[in-house]
């Protein structure tokens, strides 16, 4: 179960209930959590790298997320300053590769 936040983060929904399912997809659904972990996939980016591949988003909820997901153990710190997934978060990249070519398949079917 991911850690419990600190005073600056945004309390985990599920925390309480013991389902780890829940912690994990509230962390997961939060803005810009998914793509960051989509967008460190294949190799470590810096924070400003990072930012363009996000779509420009805003620095401060960029951090924010990043510090939610390295506290709950998904993404690092490089020693080279840049941000990188960890063994873990490798692992629940991998998880979302099957879904990710359901989405493939469907979006050519139905045009979205």
């Amino acid at each position: 179960m991911a850690k419990q936040t600190t005073s600056r983060s945004r309390g985990v929904r599920g925390l309480r209930s013991g389902r780890p399912i829940m912690v994990l997809l509230d962390l997961l659904g939060r803005r810009w959590s998914l793509r960051i972990l989509w967008e460190l996939r294949d190799a470590p980016l810096t924070s400003r790298a990072l930012r363009t591949a996000c779509d420009e988003a805003s620095p401060t909820v960029l951090q924010a997320r990043l510090d939610d997901l390295r506290e709950a153990g998904f993404v690092e710190l490089g020693e080279a300053g840049g941000y990188g997934l960890t063994a873990l978060g490798r692992d629940l990249c991998e998880t979302f590769m099957p879904l990710h070519r359901f989405a493939e398949r469907w979006r050519s079917k139905s045009g979205a």
